[in-house]
């Protein structure tokens, strides 16, 4: 029996597994393709995934299979800017905030990282096998997975993990009912790779035209991608034709003569999320659980950001070191800032998708007068396993997530992740040695917390200090009025606190939420 089962092994799956493997936990995959998809998908990366990504290894790869985006620009039918969203590179987690990438070479990077020694022996895949029963006994999961030619095999685990999309079997399989938001359109995908030997723009625009609304946004290094939207009573047919794309790409001076389409279809999106993300022993992940248009970029990130705080819930769970109601906080965490962002991607999308000609006029008069709200990546966590200090309310800096700088400590010079690592830390200005307790310094070993003590940059960071480089951390904590953070894996903020009693009632919480709670008589 697996430990952990996981039906889909698209980016999310990917991720979920080597995650889980990084941890040392064995993992058993069932992916219904005999081969990975060969043409991209998602095509841009947040610098919060890109952070995960490189906890992974692959942080080296991003520069190989992405290129930085400075901004998100929105035009009008004349090519007047109406909104534009500006990147950082880096951004607040050491990473560009924006990245054009190619999916295939990311499956790729991940798929190598999978087969290197020590993680390979933990994550076993079996490709060519579609999932068609699921059954949940106490304590365990069994699947059951049919081959192309009717073989089946049954797997048994003690969780299950659905990252297998839209048309999700788990999802169905647990009758969990989705919430549609009522926001859809089919929009004409091209994938472009020219020909010339010649830089190829990562740029991310939206042609806000009612004559025919258009996107246009890197893809990759050397690739681009153009989608176009179906208009009122256009017959798919004819928009799904390769002519059709060539006649609409030659206003970007794309032809046959200097590039090749390397794929035209029609794809409608959906705004929609799963009314449960978990059911027992089962959960959802990425587009199992949630779908959103594709206005925002946070289709992919998403499903990331949902196996991330998985993956370290489930990590204690199997150890024995937390049970199982851990992985309750999963939904209320996950769904919330899920649909957050959905609703965001549909105001974006209503932007675009405007087809009447006074209804546009109206729509670039008004923008004319607005800002750009702000990207949804940025919003704390709302409920779940956090610092609770008025009623359920969590005060900020709390659920937010902290951000990344170039630290140094013990002469290694390097972005905080790699020099100090993954998972549960507090982060203090002030002397561990004096400012903790013996309570808390207990307490906080119990549940596996690390201390670190921020100092400014020309000083002398010992193995247990790290010199703020970037004047990242200390101007947080300066902002937050807070002299001890207190760091989930995931990156957000469990608490914040301003002196040692708050530090004590902050540790005190997280080790009451952590711990197993035994029942009379165990």
């Amino acid at each position: 029996m697996s430990p952990v089962l996981i039906v889909g092994y698209g980016p999310v799956g990917q991720v979920l597994a080597l995650l889980l493997a990084r941890q040392g936990h064995p993992v058993t995959v069932v992916e219904r393709w005999a081969a990975p998809y060969p043409m991209p998908r998602a095509t841009v990366l947040d610098g919060e995934t890109a952070r995960t990504l490189a906890v992974l290894g692959l942080g080296d790869a991003l520069g190989v299979i992405g290129s930085p985006v400075d901004a998100y620009d929105w035009r009008n039918a004349r090519g007047e800017s109406l909104l534009r969203m500006n990147f950082a590179a880096p951004g607040a987690y050491g990473w560009p905030d924006a990245t054009a990438f190619h999916q295939p070479a990311l499956e790729q990077a991940l798929a190598a990282r999978a087969a290197e020694p020590g993680i390979r022996e933990l994550i076993t895949v079996h490709r060519g096998h579609t999932a068609v029963r699921l059954a949940e006994t106490p304590g365990a999961v069994t699947l059951t997975a049919r081959t192309a030619d009717g073989a089946e095999r049954t797997l048994h685990g003690s969780w299950l993990i659905g990252c297998d999309g839209a048309n999700s079997f788990v999802r169905e399989a647990i009758g969990a009912s989705v919430t549609d938001l009522g926001f859809s359109h089919d929009w004409l995908l091209c994938d472009v790779v020219p020909k010339r030997d010649a830089a190829v723009s990562a740029a991310n625009t939206q042609i806000c035209n009612p004559r025919r609304p258009t996107t246009t946004v890197g893809s990759g290094p050397g690739r681009r991608r153009f989608e176009f939207m179906r208009l009122p009573g256009e017959p798919v047919a004819d928009l799904d034709r390769e002519d059709t794309a060539w006649r609409l790409l030659e206003p970007f001076d794309v032809t046959p003569e200097n590039a090749t389409l390397a794929r035209h279809t029609v794809y409608t999106f959906r705004a929609a999320v799963a009314d449960t993300f978990q059911r027992g022993r089962v959960l959802l992940a990425g587009d199992a659980a949630h779908t959103m248009p594709p206005f925002a970029g946070a289709g992919l990130c998403s499903g990331i950001r949902d196996v991330l705080n998985l993956s370290w819930k489930l990590d204690r769970v199997l150890r024995g070191v937390s049970d199982q109601r851990l992985l309750e906080t999963y939904q209320p965490e996950r769904r919330a800032h899920a649909l957050d962002t959905i609703e965001f991607s549909v105001r974006l999308g209503r932007i675009v998708c405007v087809t009447d000609e006074a209804e546009a006029a109206a729509r670039d008069a008004a923008l004319a007068a607005e800002t750009m709200p702000d990207r949804p990546v940025s919003r704390p966590l709302r409920a779940g396993l956090l610092h609770l200090t008025v009623g359920t309310v969590a005060a900020a800096p709390t659920g937010s997530l902290m951000p990344q700088g170039r630290v140094r400590a013990d002469g290694v010079t390097g972005l905080f992740d790699e020099v100090v690592g993954v998972g549960f830390t507090l982060l203090t200005t002030e002397d561990p040695d004096t400012a903790l307790g013996d309570g808390v310094r207990a307490a906080l070993a119990r549940i596996g917390v690390r201390t670190v003590r921020v100092v400014a940059a020309g000083a002398a960071a010992t193995s247990a200090e790290i010199a703020d480089l970037d004047g990242v951390y200390l101007p947080f904590f300066a902002a937050s009025r807070a002299r001890f953070l207190l760091v989930r894996p995931d990156f957000h903020i469990f608490g914040a606190g301003r002196n040692a009693r708050e530090l004590g009632l902050i540790v005190e919480q997280l080790r009451s939420a952590l711990e197993v709670r035994h029942s009379p008589g165990d």
